[in-house]
């Protein structure tokens, strides 16, 4: 089976329980496609770079897959007609990042810069 990164990004005027219950969608209609979502991972809320639908501000969440193409079709095709979600991604990759992705390191990063600021000053 091939590895797949889904990343979706949800309208900013949804709730975090919506955006979790769209995580969990999408994971029943992998896992009804004999898929495997191995991680998932909510970024939260974050800016955008320019205005999607009006919305300058988006939910991130990435999902990664273990699956057939036919999940990624499946998935992709169903997302497509979510009015909720405004942008989606499918990448294929050799193997899953070990741990939490990029994007959550950073903000811990960003986290930890700022604690130690505060306790030199």
């Amino acid at each position: 089976m091939a590895l797949y990164e889904h990343v979706f990004l949800a309208r900013q005027d949804l709730a975090q329980a919506q955006v979790d219950q769209l995580a969990e969608t999408a994971t029943k209609i992998i896992e009804d496609n004999e898929g495997k979502v191995v991680k998932t991972e909510t970024w939260g809320l974050r800016s955008l770079a320019y205005r999607i639908q009006k919305n300058r501000k988006a939910h991130f969440v990435m999902l990664e897959i273990d699956g057939p193409t036919s999940v990624v079709a499946e998935l992709e095709r169903q997302t497509a007609i979510n009015e909720d979600v405004i942008r989606y991604m499918t990448v294929r990759v050799d193997e899953h990042e070990q741990g939490p992705s990029v994007m959550m390191r950073k903000g811990d990063r960003e986290r930890r810069g700022r604690r130690d600021r505060d306790n030199n000053n």
